[in-house]
């Protein structure tokens, strides 16, 4: 079964990153552009990792997981070696509120990561449900080549004009006009 495309509000979500590694950093990088309210749990960390922390002031509990540690995060991300810790608190996360995604084991994730395209308060996400990572890659950089960066600008145009115009059916036609022409312009190139 596919997953659900959705995108989450993480305002008042903690979020917790279980391993100090490579996949653990790259999760931490995708996070880090949305919030920062991520706990790492790890007894080693890379230098990129630690890097990460010290960059963006997160905090870091430098010992191995602990049965318990999940019980007070909306999130769990376990990127760790040992499938069957996985296992563990994939079965844990079950007793909390919280989404859980781990690395090597589909059927225990929550969730996925999509591959994603971030510019401004535009973002995309593309996903093959686990069935292609490499697709999703190229299509990431496929759209990322078309998509101006000039996209933020007219972001900030739109979010303005929403603001201060009154709703109804002028105001609906004139942005849907004015995305139209954006658009436009990409193909004139």
């Amino acid at each position: 079964m596919s997953y659900f495309p959705t995108f989450l509000k993480f305002d008042n979500k903690k979020i917790l990153i279980i391993g100090g590694g490579k996949i653990a950093n790259d999760k931490l990088t995708h996070l880090l552009d949305f919030t920062d309210k991520i706990t790492i749990i790890a007894p080693q960390a890379s230098d990129m990792l630690l890097k990460n922390i010290d960059q963006n002031e997160l905090k870091y509990l430098n010992r191995c997981y602990e049965h318990g540690d999940i019980k007070e995060f909306d999130i769990v991300i376990a990127a760790i070696n040992d499938i069957p810790l996985q296992e563990k608190i994939f079965n844990e996360s079950r007793n909390y509120r919280c989404l859980y995604n781990c690395v090597d084991i589909k059927e225990c994730c929550d969730f996925i990561f999509p591959s994603y395209i971030k510019k401004g308060d535009l973002t995309i996400a593309i996903s093959t449900s686990g069935s292609s990572p490499a697709l999703s890659k190229q299509l990431r950089i496929y759209f990322q080549n078309i998509i101006p960066d000039s996209v933020s600008k007219f972001l900030e145009e739109m979010s303005h004009h929403r603001k201060t115009m009154p709703k109804g059916k002028h105001r609906m036609e004139f942005l849907e006009s004015k995305a139209k022409e954006y658009l436009n312009t990409w193909s004139n190139k």
